[in-house]
């Protein structure tokens, strides 16, 4: 294990980066408020826009309310990919060894870069100085351990060694989520039963033993305990990848466009991950080379939290080549320019990927399809040769939407589209279906009838009670006892709808009750309309 000197981490952080990169590209003026959108709500902005009450969540609309002046741009990891490499460039050529997290951020080992300049502090100045060079801001921090010093760099603190979880006691345990290029997804369901818990600071966190956590979380939890209590999160390789790992691919004709680098990405990253399959491994940093036309050699590494997929993978390699071509592009613009005789060639010849750190595959959670990146392409070009075949709309999606039933809370879009629910579930739903939710929605609603015993029907009055306790349920040729229910309750959305136009939603005077058969091993939602009962959901 190498110490704690060795392990000490530089992070170069450039706040709101998406923001930053989308005013660039649209050449705006450095205070003018920008706000980057996904699925119509805010997911970046930058200073000023915070300063005008625009935060993230906020849907578009409500943004441009706060602030009219607003710049409006859609998420684009290619745009922040290939902006943040001059920044990256100038790092590098001030300090060597830097390591990508994703566009924003990157990462060096702070020990060659201490010696050379003399401390960290000096080595942050220079770094501070580099960067604002290209007209990019950006805060460094840094730490004995990549998380700690990614945190660390938000708040533009350099923690001195052995003092990473004292730095990290009085944070807000919501910190362990914020970063997603060191945080799973699940990230954010652990921060929110940390806090129902009363655990609020990453100290409280860090004061459960290491068995109390293992015993009660998840695997991500054990990382994100390590990280509260500032110990290393990955132990470093005791080897380095066996070279034929390593997968080359020779560009005839020279890649001089963004859509040939995308092609020949996507190709090298299929071949990576079969051999990486092959031999039971994955890779948690990547190594980017490019050859150009004049014999230079470019080269990127990319670290990741979560091993790499041949989809992640590609994008990666497309975001660094894009990066590297539209760069030199601009500092070489004339068109007549020929490579072969100009040093500052900007075609690439040849390009390479090589895993600089692995991990057993083995030891990874397991994919829907049961494996860990392949199953999962393969499955989608299944899905997509079928929609091919029968139309888009052949192959649909579930997405969780906003409503007050079952069958509202469901959009369904074609695979491969943007998944966008018809409403928003975050807003409140007065009146909406307690849960449990079914576990079945049905369709077609099958109608049943709700027998008295004494075999007259059962309907609801207008005090929204039942006119008679309900005994018997007729579904078909098929009936069973009623042994319990819940409700009715009566439904007042919906007012100007007939029967015939809520086929997704109950109409103006509906009622919804369950029923419980057979004991405790059957429950129906049903829904009443028009004197009829129907079958909405069934509960397992």
């Amino acid at each position: 294990m190498p110490s704690p000197e060795d392990r000490r981490v530089l992070a170069v952080w450039c706040p709101d980066w998406p923001a930053a990169a989308a005013a660039a590209a649209a050449r705006l003026a450095p205070l003018h408020p920008v706000v980057v959108l996904h699925a119509n709500r805010v997911v970046a902005c930058s200073a000023s826009a915070r300063a005008a009450g625009i935060r993230r969540g906020l849907r578009r609309r409500e943004a441009q309310a706060r602030c009219p002046e607003l710049h409006v741009a859609q998420a684009d990891p290619d745009r922040d990919a290939r902006a943040f490499e001059p920044v990256v460039a100038a790092v590098a050529a001030t300090v060597p060894g830097v390591e990508v997290l994703r566009p924003g951020l990157l990462v060096l080992a702070a020990r060659g870069a201490a010696r050379y300049f003399g401390s960290e502090e000096v080595a942050a100045e220079q770094i501070s100085d580099a960067v604002s060079a290209v007209g990019v801001g950006c805060r460094i921090g840094s730490a004995d351990e990549l998380s700690t010093a990614v945190l660390a760099a938000r708040r533009a603190a350099l923690v001195p060694a052995g003092e990473g979880a004292a730095f990290l006691a009085p944070l807000p345990v919501s910190e362990l989520a914020i970063e997603p290029a060191l945080a799973a997804p699940e990230r954010v369901e652990l921060v929110d039963l940390l806090h129902r818990l009363g655990l609020r600071r990453i100290g409280d966190f860090a004061a459960l033993t290491p068995a109390e956590v293992a015993s009660r979380f998840g695997a991500d939890a054990i990382r994100a305990h390590r990280c509260a209590r500032a110990e290393p999160e990955r132990p470093p390789s005791a080897d380095r990848p066996a070279p034929d790992l390593a997968v080359d691919y020779v560009c005839d004709p020279p890649i001089d466009r963004v859509d040939a680098a995308a092609f020949a990405g996507r190709l090298l990253a299929v071949r990576l991950h079969e051999r990486l399959a092959a031999a039971v491994a994955a890779c948690t940093r990547l190594l980017v080379v490019a050859e150009t036309a004049s014999g230079e050699q470019l080269s990127r590494i990319w670290r990741c939290a979560e091993p790499l997929t041949a989809d992640s993978t590609a994008d990666r390699v497309r975001w660094q080549l894009d990066g590297w071509l539209t760069h030199r592009a601009l500092r070489n613009p004339d068109p007549d320019h020929d490579p072969d005789l100009d040093p500052t060639g900007s075609t690439i010849v040849g390009l390479r990927l090589e895993p600089v750190e692995v991990v057993a595959a083995a030891a990874l959670q397991l994919g829907l399809w049961g494996g860990v990146g392949e199953e999962d392409e393969r499955a989608r070009r299944a899905l997509v040769r079928v929609q091919g075949l029968l139309g888009g709309d052949s192959v649909r999606i579930g997405v969780l939407s906003g409503g007050r039933g079952p069958v509202e809370r469901i959009t369904l879009v074609p695979f491969g589209d943007e998944r966008v629910p018809a409403a928003d579930p975050a807003l409140p739903w007065p009146g909406k279906l307690p849960q449990p939710a079914p576990a079945v929605v049905l369709g077609p609603q099958p109608a049943v009838e709700l027998t008295a015993a004494d075999g007259t029907g059962v309907w609801v009055c207008d005090r929204g009670l039942f006119t008679a306790e309900p005994a018997r349920l007729r579904w078909g040729s098929k009936q069973w006892p009623v042994t319990g229910w819940a409700g009715p309750w009566p439904l007042d959305d919906r007012w100007w709808a007939t029967p015939t136009e809520a086929d997704a939603a109950p109409v103006e005077g509906s009622v919804r009750v369950q029923i419980q058969l057979d004991g405790d091993t059957r429950v129906l939602l049903l829904l009443g309309y028009a004197g009829t009962w129907h079958v909405e959901g069934l509960y397992e």
